[in-house]
């Protein structure tokens, strides 16, 4: 009788739809790697070193990969202060200085994911369209971003499955060009002659290849033990990346003239060992990147919904039986659509960028102004120096003006209207956040400067 009680529980168990959760590997690292190793590694990491040389390639991928490792080991810092809840960032930035930075900076970047995914679908019907000139460009994105909408709308579970085959796909694509069939050119070149572009345009151009390091934490409230997994997973993408973005860079240097670099964007393929086993990469990887927005972004929509942060929230702060956010998924899906029906999203694509990069100056900036003005409250157990978050924020707002000062002026105006319309809506947190220790440590600080001086009579 226990025993047919025991199958009774398993089955209703099973009925009301368990809320399946996710460790360290499938969870944050395979998403943050499938995210950062886009397009622009297939399709531009040559340019850049025909461009900029071996040593000046270098040089761009480290200086863009310090603000992400910053940003990484700040994310690390606070995620073991606080406990984290849905919506990665967002929730990071509400729980240290109030829903209304949070929500002034999440909604932008619920926005920028959104478009993002579009972007990448984007990529992946230009891809395509290499192999069937003849497909129709529009109808190729349509039924790509159906497949993805039926993948993401099914569940986080079968979706993180998917991205087990597409980072097989894209090691092995990557190890097919590693595996290259091509003679030493005669000179490396170490310093290139920047003939399309200069220093800070490849930058600039190069950037978005190492974006991407949110992917898992835009998973926190999908994750077993957040706190764990967010540092450990997001700093071995950033390395894991890092290498195989070194490797690549020092192998097309060695086996490939600069002009080549510069006017053959498909090169991978031409010399690879397997040529359309890289086609499978450029396609997997656009595919992947699009997947795992379309994954973070309605995570996003539904913490800034539960919170009341935006509007028809009680529509998209649901979860389904299995704890997906399936209306606010929709939501995500329709704006894609939108987004592929208007047509070019060029335009937006800096505007984008720059959503990522102030996100990333905020974290930084949280962890900063928390350890500078020493609130009690502030006790992570991963520890980091304080030069480390102040780097990430100067570099992340830096490369804003150099991406583009007039949309890093629009972002920001954007941010701020977002923050005054959300100030007047008077919202309200049970866990409260960092300003009122902020305020007690300035209290203090001014007390003891009063006393120094004499009292008035």
């Amino acid at each position: 009788m226990e025993s047919l009680n025991n199958i009774k529980e398993l089955f209703k168990k099973k009925s009301s739809g368990e809320h399946h959760k996710f460790g360290t590997f499938g969870g944050v690292f395979t998403p943050d790697v499938l995210t950062i190793l886009g397009v622009i590694m297939f399709l531009r990491l040559g340019w850049v070193v025909g461009n900029a040389g071996l040593l000046g390639a270098i040089a761009i991928i480290l200086m863009a990969k310090v603000i992400t490792i910053c940003t990484g080991m700040s994310m690390s810092s606070i995620t073991t202060n606080i406990k984290i809840g849905p919506g990665g960032p967002y929730s990071i930035i509400s729980k240290s200085l109030g829903l209304e930075a949070g929500g002034s900076i999440g909604i932008p970047f619920y926005v920028s994911q959104s478009l993002s995914a579009a972007l990448y679908i984007i990529g992946f019907t230009e891809g395509w369209l290499m192999i069937f000139p003849d497909h129709s460009s529009i109808l190729v994105s349509l039924i790509t971003a159906a497949v993805l909408f039926i993948i993401s709308y099914s569940g986080t579970k079968n979706a993180i499955k998917v991205q087990y085959i597409i980072f097989v796909i894209i090691i092995l694509s990557i190890l097919s060009f590693l595996f290259i069939q091509a003679e030493p050119v005669d000179k490396i070149t170490l310093i290139g002659n920047f003939e399309d572009a200069n220093f800070w345009h490849v930058f600039a151009i190069f950037f978005p290849a190492v974006t991407g390091i949110m992917a898992g934490a835009n998973l926190s409230g999908d994750l077993i033990n957040p706190r764990k997994s967010i540092p450990l997973g997001t700093l071995a993408a950033i390395g894991f990346t890092l290498l195989i973005y070194l490797l690549m860079a020092y192998i097309s240097a060695k086996f490939i003239t600069p002009d080549e670099l510069r006017t053959n964007q498909m090169f991978m393929v031409k010399y690879s060992f397997w040529g359309p086993l890289v086609i499978a990469g450029i396609l997997a990887a656009t595919f992947s990147s699009a997947l795992g927005s379309l994954i973070g972004a309605p995570r996003i929509l539904q913490a800034l919904a539960v919170q009341g942060t935006i509007p028809f929230s009680t529509l998209f702060d649901k979860l389904s039986s299995n704890h997906e956010p399936r209306n606010a998924i929709i939501f995500t899906a329709a704006i894609i659509l939108v987004a592929l029906v208007l047509g070019d999203l060029n335009a937006l694509a800096t505007l984008i960028t720059l959503f990522f990069l102030i996100t990333y100056g905020m974290l930084n900036l949280v962890v900063f102004i928390q350890q500078s003005m020493k609130i009690i409250s502030f006790r992570p157990t991963f520890k980091i120096s304080r030069i480390i978050p102040f780097i990430g924020a100067l570099g992340s707002f830096l490369v804003m003006l150099l991406v583009s000062p007039i949309f890093s002026l629009l972002a920001i105006i954007t941010i701020i209207i977002l923050y005054t319309w959300l100030s007047k809506k008077g919202l309200t947190t049970e866990s409260g956040d960092i300003r009122g220790g902020m305020f007690l440590v300035l209290a203090e600080v001014a007390s003891r400067i009063a006393a120094r001086f004499p009292r008035h009579q």
